[in-house]
């Protein structure tokens, strides 16, 4: 396998989790189940600084929005560089 492909692997697997996350906050589910612990502990790191910096609109949590649209920024960021260092 290919670094490139791998890394574009480990981001579309970051953003199915990160979906995976948007759809629990829609669902009442224990926060103490294994698995919800663990995708709460792959995302919130990345959630927590994007939902500090936009401003209170009551409800609505948009930080997911900003860190899909962020990912996509960055890993085609990545994926260039890679190509460009010829390391596809």
């Amino acid at each position: 396998m290919s670094i490139v492909r791998l890394v574009d692997t480990l981001f579309t697997l970051y953003y199915w989790i990160l979906l995976a996350r948007i759809l629990l906050s829609w669902v009442h589910v224990s926060p103490y189940h294994p698995v919800v612990r663990w995708i709460y502990r792959l995302t919130e790191p990345v959630l927590a600084p994007v939902r500090r910096a936009l401003p209170f609109v009551g409800p609505f949590d948009f930080s997911p929005i900003i860190v899909f649209f962020l990912l996509s920024m960055v890993r085609g960021l990545v994926i260039r560089t890679l190509y460009l260092l010829g390391l596809w």
